[in-house]
């Protein structure tokens, strides 16, 4: 169920994410500034619609999908993907496709933590994420609880 995943999050840890980036061809003045940012996601729901919001110093993002449709997605680091996600379980799982490439990011709840897992092979990448507000879809409304 993406309700588990709906919340404010904000990034505590992150493990090697320059690695992953060097994989993806991220260049290196990108790399740097992507290495000391500390990003908020935002996750929410209306209906069946999942819209996830990136928020940093750097850039933000904002995808909008339903679970399992191919959409268009530019990201961060301005690839242009065909990307996917689907709940595997309690795994919400995306995968971007691009220039014959591909990324797989899987994201779960671990001890009240988001967990979000790259693979760009040959590289894993892990990010940790801390639970700060939690967001209900009310009437239309979406309402903000702190945690």
């Amino acid at each position: 169920m993406v309700d588990a995943f709906c919340a404010t999050w904000k990034l505590v840890d992150s493990d090697n994410f320059d690695e992953y980036m060097k994989a993806l061809g991220v260049g290196f003045a990108t790399r740097q500034v992507g290495n000391v940012t500390k990003p908020t996601v935002v996750i929410s729901q209306e209906g069946d619609t999942v819209l996830v919001r990136t928020q940093s110093t750097f850039k933000n993002t904002e995808i909008s999908f339903k679970l399992g449709e191919e959409f268009d997605e530019t990201t961060a680091d301005d690839r242009n993907c065909k990307s996917t996600v689907t709940l595997e379980g309690d795994k919400l799982v995306h995968v971007q496709k691009w220039e014959g490439k591909e990324t797989k990011f899987v994201r779960e709840i671990k001890d009240g933590k988001l967990v979000m897992v790259r693979r760009a092979p040959p590289h894993t990448h892990t990010h940790t994420h801390t639970h700060t507000h939690t967001h209900t879809l009310l009437s239309g409304f979406i309402s903000t609880h702190t945690t």
